[in-house]
């Protein structure tokens, strides 16, 4: 049977330990023990079932772990109190001075300034290059790299990366291979595709309703418990840990993801394909245009659609912040970071999201002033949408500049 990961999150069943259809909050920070030598036995790792401290595991995370794996087809899961937490535990999980990650230029800004500016002076150095071409990938490799980290569809630029053409590379090189899944949760399956980490900013749109900042990293059961190891494990040591509250939130809006999903790729898709047919410089997945097209196509699960992300360019960034502000006027969206939410956002990314990214190097990428970002939301008449979108871009002369 194919792997549907929807499918996986709907087959678990967790009962409150009153019989409520909800898992039952452990909202504490400490448990109890009957015995001292359980005690002790839990800081070694030997009792299952038994809680220590929520630093280190709690009942509520626990149940999101073991969702979050079934979605992605993993062993195991660690969630963590933001996106940036698992991926920063993750890392330093792996790699100790002297080693290298190999990364994709076009990544997330938090994770480039934390590749870029923090982990060097831990002894950790990054060699930033184009991951759409997988020779240039393996020619950066060196007998220091430990990790070659890539976003599936990557933030903001939506390059798109084929993950069983890296986890070829990675093996063959006995490296590890990290993978943020965050721009396509359901639609693509890195861990199936032969990544070894798959990493999601919980925040977006696993979560949904943008009231909530977590993260988690998806592996074997040998790498989860190294993160959670009381001596040695990232997860532990550095104290990213996920509120119990949280989490239980996040594990009830995980339960529409699939219908979500659908929508915002439902959405998406007509919008990018409208805002192309009408002169706009239009990057989405799911255009054939997109010169990655068909390697998505190859790795997604066709019922989820190609993701709700896309971006258009409308030459400067004057124009980007007159239409997004107008957008934002006309109840069409909001002009703020982030995505997943249930109204779209757009921003800028070269002066948000993407601002610790040096200018000259979000020149040599592709990432021009009037870039916006779209997380397209999941409006019920996404025909109106455009419409009302149109009229913005005509009312600012948009439409007569790109095409110029």
């Amino acid at each position: 049977m194919e792997f549907n990961p929807a499918d996986n999150i709907q087959d678990l069943q967790y009962f409150g330990e009153f019989g409520g259809v909800n898992p039952s909050i452990s909202d504490s920070s400490t448990y109890t023990f009957l015995s001292a030598k359980t005690m002790f036995d839990t800081f070694e790792g030997n009792a299952d079932g038994c809680y220590l401290y929520s630093r280190h595991s709690s009942p509520s995370n626990l149940y999101l772990d073991k969702a979050l794996a079934a979605m992605e087809g993993t062993e195991a899961a660690c969630v963590a109190a933001s996106g940036m937490g698992a991926i920063t535990s993750t890392l330093l999980q792996l790699c100790q001075s002297g080693d290298e990650v190999v990364s994709s230029r076009t990544i997330y800004g938090g994770t480039y300034a934390f590749l870029k500016n923090f982990a060097p002076k831990l002894g950790i150095n990054t060699v930033f290059c184009d991951f759409t071409k997988p020779e240039i990938v393996e020619k950066a490799i060196t007998s220091k790299t430990k990790i070659l980290y890539c976003e599936t569809v990557s933030n903001p630029l939506l390059e798109v990366v084929d993950i069983a053409a890296m986890s070829k590379i990675a093996k063959k090189h006995n490296l590890k291979l990290v993978v943020d899944n965050t721009f396509s949760p359901l639609s693509v399956a890195p861990a199936k595709l032969g990544a070894d980490i798959v990493i999601h900013s919980l925040t977006k749109y696993i979560n949904g309703s943008s009231d909530t900042v977590a993260g988690v990293s998806c592996g074997s059961r040998e790498f989860v418990n190294d993160m959670k190891n009381v001596n040695t494990g990232a997860a532990m040591l550095l104290g990213p840990t996920m509120d119990s509250l949280r989490s239980s939130s996040v594990m009830k809006n995980l339960r529409t993801l699939h219908i979500r999903i659908k929508q915002h790729s439902r959405n998406a898709q007509y919008l990018a394909e409208k805002f192309e047919s009408i002169g706009l410089k239009t990057v989405y997945p799911g255009l054939k245009s997109h010169p990655g097209h068909d390697i998505y196509k190859r790795m997604m699960n066709p019922e989820y659609g190609f993701g709700g992300m896309l971006t258009i360019d409308v030459g400067s960034l004057e124009k980007a912040n007159e239409l997004m502000e107008l957008m934002q006027q006309r109840n069409l969206g909001y002009l703020a970071v982030s995505l997943g939410f249930y109204k779209t956002l757009f921003s800028a990314p070269g002066t948000s999201t993407s601002s610790e990214i040096p200018l000259e190097e979000q020149k040599e990428m592709g990432l021009t002033d009037g870039l916006i970002r779209f997380s397209i939301g999941l409006d019920n008449d996404i025909e109106r949408t455009f419409l009302n979108m149109k009229s913005c871009m005509e009312e600012l002369g948009v439409l007569t500049t790109v095409s110029a």
